[in-house]
């Protein structure tokens, strides 16, 4: 990130910059002068231009720019960033926050948190840790506990987006209840929601909000962390930011007087303080590997492992059989995009909670991002491997143009350990069957020259794959012959006896299948 020191006393703010992901422009800024980098992600919604205005507001971002050099961004569908396509899922989220610190040219960074980004901070800590410097968590949560039926939430939420950006929103008594009786900022409010989420947005980004769930990888973190709460809190509970401090090792939590859930209203040296002390001073420094740059291939001829730089890695660092599995799916998709749904009923069978499971499936495809350095592409609706950013042994068998490299590539059967699986039985077969062409015209050319070594090597790689291929057999027993091996040729000839009395099938005798 350019180093840039802005000038507070003029009414300016930081031009808006945009980093491209995934069809998507996404705004962002930059400022400040200090020596590290800090990112916040965002909250529901807002809009990083239209924030300055207000004086609150502005404070906090320069004095975060007194001590750090700061990113904030709108995330897709809100604020300043395309409205277009539709509000993006979790997964999309965490990859969005990559490509921003990328354009922005932040190798790593301190993580200030707000509201429902803490879920996206967690997944992208759990995913690139050696991106994330430390996380700052300010009033946000790992899941929405929620003590409301299905119905009142959605009655709650078409409340919220009725009144969503008009006199009548209530956001400001609920998550600014100390500034409700100050009209200025209530009019100023609803402007601000107007330009941060449309009403439909809104509804989207609520779901998304009230479906996450990212618990289970919180023992797993492995970097400084401080939480931030306000034990009045009205929108997430003071419980749920103590859970956050209790599962993540090593969190130390700072409990705040208070009921705004706002970070920005109230007294900034309640907290600023311990920020800049947390950042510039106690920050436990962590090695910077920089792994981005292996090469990553995903093996599944024979057996399934991914190797980084032609290193193998080690089962436990996956975490979860599930991990792999979802790992083996998107392979077997071959770049294409596979439903979320079948993915969970993949994984969950015999459970039918689907938002709870959703981010259940979330936190495994952060596994498997973490082990691929990336490699995943993810929407709301589906999930595919990104064949750009890893390489398959499948690919290349399939991209394999001649019968000789056909034959090379093929290292034996797809997922040999998942043979039962619907789901990857045809790749299987279409493998198998375009392997069994290849070495056929292969062993056949090499017959018709009198290379009857080279046919039978072929034909025999037939055989291993497919005992029943009375072709090959054949093929091996005539070229054994006319080479003048007979003791080989007659043993060959018994193999194919036993193989086919397996199905109940005679054989043509020795002496006709030799001289045929």
């Amino acid at each position: 990130m350019d180093e840039k020191v802005w000038d507070f006393v003029s009414n300016n703010v930081p031009p808006i910059e945009f980093a491209r992901a995934r069809g998507a422009r996404l705004a962002y800024q930059t400022w400040g002068s200090g020596d590290e980098a800090m990112v916040a992600i965002p909250p529901l919604a807002q809009n990083i231009e239209v924030a300055w205005e207000w004086p609150q507001v502005r404070e906090m971002l320069e004095r975060f720019g007194k001590f750090t050099r700061y990113l904030h961004y709108d995330k897709r569908g809100t604020g300043a960033s395309d409205r277009r396509p539709a509000i993006a899922g979790v997964d999309e989220r965490v990859d969005s926050l990559r490509c921003v610190m990328d354009a922005a040219n932040i190798d790593a960074a301190h993580f200030f948190v707000q509201s429902d980004g803490g879920p996206i901070a967690i997944l992208f800590a759990a995913t690139y840790p050696h991106r994330v410097k430390s996380l700052i968590l300010n009033g946000s949560f790992a899941a929405l506990a929620q003590p409301w039926s299905e119905e009142e939430r959605i009655e709650r939420r078409e409340r919220m987006v009725s009144e969503w950006g008009t006199p009548k929103s209530r956001i400001v008594d609920f998550f600014a209840p100390s500034l409700a009786s100050n009209q200025a900022f209530r009019d100023w409010h609803q402007r601000y929601e107007r330009h941060a989420a449309s009403a439909d947005s809104l509804r989207d980004l609520i779901d998304v909000s009230a479906e996450t769930d990212v618990r289970e990888i919180l023992t797993e973190l492995d970097v400084p962390t401080l939480v931030i709460h306000r034990r009045g809190d009205r929108i997430v509970s003071i419980e749920l930011g103590r859970e956050l401090a209790r599962s993540i090792p090593g969190a130390t939590l700072l409990e705040l007087d208070g009921d705004d859930h706002y970070a920005y209203v109230g007294d900034l040296d309640e907290w600023m303080p311990a920020i800049e002390k947390f950042v510039t001073g106690n920050v436990t420094p962590r090695p910077d590997p920089k792994p981005s740059a292996a090469q990553v291939r995903i093996v599944t001829l024979g057996g399934f492992e991914v190797e980084r730089d032609g290193e193998r890695v080690p089962t436990s660092e996956w975490g979860s059989r599930m991990a792999r599995d979802v790992c083996k799916r998107l392979v077997a998709a071959r770049g294409w995009p596979v439903n979320r749904e079948e993915l969970i009923d993949m994984l969950w069978p015999d459970e039918a909670d689907m938002k709870r499971l959703g981010a259940r499936l979330s936190v495994q495809l952060s596994a498997v991002r973490r082990v691929l350095g990336g490699g995943v592409i993810a929407d709301r609706q589906a999930v595919r491997i990104d064949l750009d950013a890893v390489s398959t042994d499948l690919e290349d068998f399939h991209r394999a143009n001649d019968d000789t490299a056909i034959v090379a590539a093929y290292t034996g059967e797809f997922l040999p350990e998942n043979r039962y699986d619907d789901w990857s039985i045809g790749v299987r077969d279409e493998s198998r069957a375009r392997y069994v062409a290849a070495a056929r015209r292969a062993a056949e050319r090499e017959a018709e020259v009198g290379n009857h070594d080279a046919a039978v090597s072929m034909a025999r790689k037939i055989v291993a794959v497919d005992p029943y291929d009375t072709q090959a057999h054949h093929l091996i027993v005539g070229q054994l012959t006319a080479a003048g091996e007979l003791g080989a040729a007659r043993v060959a000839h018994q193999s194919w006896s036993k193989a086919m009395a397996e199905l109940g099938v005679d054989v043509i005798s020795f002496d006709a299948a030799a001289g045929s």
